[in-house]
């Protein structure tokens, strides 16, 4: 029959053996959540990311972008992306020639009696940024190459897309010369810098196709 201090002994052991496993479970359970909810961080932050991407591209594949960023020398115009009238062309310095540079006719402002769209530094992007043709994601890449987007950094291009007022334009582009008002970008120009700023913040990853 036991003794009261084998009595003793035993309840003594079971409280330790109750104790160590405790202290086992509590460092077993946050190392077991780091590993299982990491992933599935990481995946919500690539949805994210994704999401961010293409409201940021439904604004980039627009024609009131497109229309700036030709294929060829020849400036688009209208939602069809028409070559420019008056066979208007790049020049050596994306605004034009001599007798035909692009302030001629586009001034900072919209021209409500001329239909003719303005706005600041108006101009063709640059020949090796031209987007028309490519699909979505190889607009990306080519905008955050530096080869290719004139050495513009991620913060430059961020800013750019943000802030610049000829990007913005798109958002304010005026009526034609029927008076007919142009058709804006499929996404508001709020919802865009927040998608622009998201995808920015989340490491400007491009999805895979």
């Amino acid at each position: 029959m036991p003794t009261p201090a084998m009595k003793i002994k035993n309840y003594l052991l079971i409280f330790f053996l109750l104790m160590a496993g405790f202290v086992l479970a509590s460092i077993y359970i946050p190392i077991e959540t780091a590993y299982t909810s990491a992933p599935v961080n990481a995946q919500e932050n690539e949805k994210k990311s994704d999401v961010a991407f293409h409201k940021m591209m439904d604004v980039l594949t627009h024609p009131r972008c497109l229309n700036c960023h030709p294929s060829d020398n020849i400036p688009k115009q209208g939602e069809e992306s028409h070559p420019h009238y008056f066979d208007i062309a790049r020049g050596d310095d994306n605004v034009g020639f001599e007798a035909t540079k692009c302030a001629t006719c586009h001034q900072s402002e919209n021209n409500p009696y001329s239909g003719a769209p303005g706005a600041p530094h108006w101009s063709l992007a640059p020949h090796s940024m031209r987007w028309q043709g490519l699909d979505r994601f190889e607009i990306a890449q080519s905008m955050m190459d530096g080869e290719r987007n004139g050495g513009r950094s991620p913060e430059e291009i961020l800013k750019h897309l943000t802030e610049d007022d000829l990007v913005l334009w798109a958002w304010g582009p005026g009526a034609n010369i029927k008076g007919e008002p142009r058709e804006l970008p499929p996404v508001s120009k709020e919802e865009f810098i927040s998608a622009v700023e998201a995808w920015f913040e989340s490491g400007h990853t491009i999805p895979s196709k």
